[in-house]
């Protein structure tokens, strides 16, 4: 490591942990290699808090607004034979500068000296154990307020699906995407009830405070000096839900003409042919009461479900089952296939329940859009839209890599007639299921 080592200029850069209380953060081999460079990077904030242990002869760099530049300003002092030294804040590697330098030099490039984290501070203040927590960032450019149902393009996606799915978090704020905007996002989320909260705010500093045991809706209403730390835990553990399979009954749906939902047998074969993993892009076209979209996005965790109803009643019933499920990897719109559907990502399975009479052309831009080894499910049940669907396969496999199948589902249920059961048959269901480049299981 040492002979490699050699060949940016003889030293590796100094990645440091800074503290708010400057120097006194440091230890003294920290402090030695600040006091001994010749290219000093950090943060205009940082540069100033240290300013009296750097060598007035040193080149000065502010990163501020300029991160894609700093491995080119590491390299130079490198290769010009100068010790450099990197400012960062707490610990380099937590969601820190320390792993960017590192994708873009090489790890013997850099010697990492961390410092407490802010996030330990923060939690140490509070006596809250965080070896067990979610750490997430929203240190980045004004996301704006959280809608729900937005998806990874949002800034606050991934905050709004840890808060799902973990017990404990704590949140990198930013002096955008503040505490009061967090709890907002809880709130519209429906988990107002379920999280306590604790806003650490300016460590280290003279004017710290630590604001504990807030209610959801008291973050949301209240303003934090910058920078700050939130911490968020659990009232009560979070249930386990069932993930695959729940009855008819536990979605809501339109009444009196019993709804458009997807039976539950039919949607247990559908969700299976559709070959979900957990990171899936899904599509559900025609969503109903949203039930096939609604589990498949509880089986796809890391993945999210785009999906699309025309019936305005319906549409709205899909969202309070949402809301209900708690499901946050889950965008609905409003409106008929195919309009829309360019904004969506490429998917990897596409459940198709409702055409509203443009199927050919659906599947034909579905097949276009779907990757390689997705898969497409169609469920019907009058024989006019089954030969749509099998005529428009028959010509897109002249095109495409296509292996395509049928299965027809009659299932009965078990009723009472006096003391005794019956069975009473549901309508048959035809599922069609097609894949690009392979044959379907």
């Amino acid at each position: 490591m040492k002979e490699d080592r050699g060949r940016f200029g003889g030293e590796p850069c100094r990645v440091i942990g800074v503290l708010d209380d400057g120097a006194r953060s440091l230890h003294p081999q920290a402090l030695a290699h600040l006091r001994q460079a010749h290219c000093v990077i950090g943060g205009e904030r940082t540069l100033r808090l240290l300013a009296e242990h750097i060598d007035p002869e040193a080149r000065l760099l502010d990163l501020g607004g300029a991160l894609s530049q700093v491995p080119g300003w590491v390299a130079e002092a490198q290769q010009a034979g100068q010790r450099c030294v990197v400012l960062a804040t707490g610990d380099p590697l937590c969601h820190g500068i320390a792993a960017y330098l590192a994708s873009r030099l090489c790890i013997e490039a850099l010697e990492i000296l961390p410092n407490l984290s802010t996030l330990q501070l923060a939690c140490a203040r509070v006596g809250l154990p965080w070896q067990d927590i979610r750490i997430v960032s929203v240190h980045s450019r004004d996301a704006g307020e959280w809608v729900p149902g937005a998806d990874a393009r949002h800034g606050l996606y991934a905050l709004a699906r840890a808060a799902h799915a973990h017990a404990r978090l704590a949140v990198l704020t930013s002096p955008d995407n503040t505490p009061d905007r967090i709890g907002r996002l809880l709130l519209a989320e429906g988990l107002g009830a379920d999280f306590q909260c604790a806003v650490a705010q300016r460590l280290c500093q003279p004017e710290e405070a630590v604001s504990a045991a807030l209610s959801v809706q008291e973050l949301a209403e209240r303003r934090f000096a910058d920078p700050n730390v939130v911490l968020l835990w659990r009232l009560q553990d979070k249930p386990q839900p069932v993930l695959f399979g729940l009855p008819d009954a536990r979605y809501e749906q339109r009444h009196p003409d019993k709804g458009l939902i997807t039976k539950h047998e039919v949607r247990a074969v559908s969700l299976a042919r559709l070959q979900l993993r957990r990171d899936s892009i899904v599509w559900d076209i025609g969503a109903g009461s949203g039930a096939v979209g609604l589990e498949a996005a509880r089986l796809c965790e890391q993945g999210h479900v785009y999906a699309i109803e025309k019936n305005e009643e319906d549409h709205a019933i899909a969202l309070r089952n949402r809301q209900a499920l708690g499901v946050g990897n889950y965008s609905l719109v409003h409106g008929k296939a195919p309009a829309g559907l360019e904004h969506w990502p490429d998917p990897d399975a596409v459940f198709i329940g409702g055409s509203g009479g443009e199927l050919g052309e659906l599947i034909h831009r579905v097949l276009q859009r779907l990757k390689p080894h997705g898969c497409l499910v169609m469920n019907f049940v009058t024989f006019e839209n089954l030969g749509t669907a099998l005529a428009t396969l028959k010509e897109a496999a002249e095109a495409l890599p296509l292996h395509w199948d049928v299965l027809q589902l009659q299932a009965s249920r078990s009723k009472p007639i006096l003391q005794m059961q019956r069975l009473a048959a549901e309508n048959p269901v035809w599922v069609v299921c097609a894949s690009r480049g392979v044959a379907h299981a």
